[in-house]
């Protein structure tokens, strides 16, 4: 419990100075989905003997599975931003603001969405080699 109230401070806090200076940004939610995504399958790498998946075999097979479509979600949307950056800049949702503000708020996005968004990536691909270790791991010697 811990984790996920820091999953959602953590988001709040990269989103705060976006949604305070935007009227309306596009992809809010995707960005909830990287920032969610990058902190929370880290931690299951890293401590997934802790978590209440780790016994679960027929779970850890599906999410390997279900983990490929969502890989490819990852990738498209972050392509889909990098596009929509380099097309159609900012100035839907940043032209109210001052040069300086307008810059400076566009290069806080472009670094927290690439942060994020590769990270998350990263993530979701070892995610499933993960699981499969735990998977032989339990079957072949009994631990996670």
């Amino acid at each position: 419990m811990v984790w996920w109230i820091a999953t959602i401070l953590l988001t709040l806090l990269i989103l705060f100075p976006i949604l305070q200076k935007t009227n309306r940004y596009p992809f809010t939610t995707i960005n909830v989905i990287y920032t969610f995504t990058f902190v929370t399958i880290f931690r299951y790498v890293f401590f997934f003997k802790y978590t209440l998946i780790a016994r679960k075999q027929y779970l850890k097979l599906t999410l390997i599975f279900l983990s490929i479509p969502f890989i490819f979600n990852l990738v498209s949307n972050l392509n889909y931003f990098i596009t929509y950056l380099d097309e159609f800049s900012s100035e839907s949702f940043l032209g109210h603001l001052s040069p300086d503000s307008r810059s400076n708020l566009e290069t806080y996005i472009r670094s927290e969405m690439l942060l994020f968004g590769v990270g998350s990536i990263v993530a979701a691909i070892l995610f499933p080699f993960r699981l499969l270790v735990s998977i032989w791991r339990q079957k072949n010697r009994g631990t996670v």
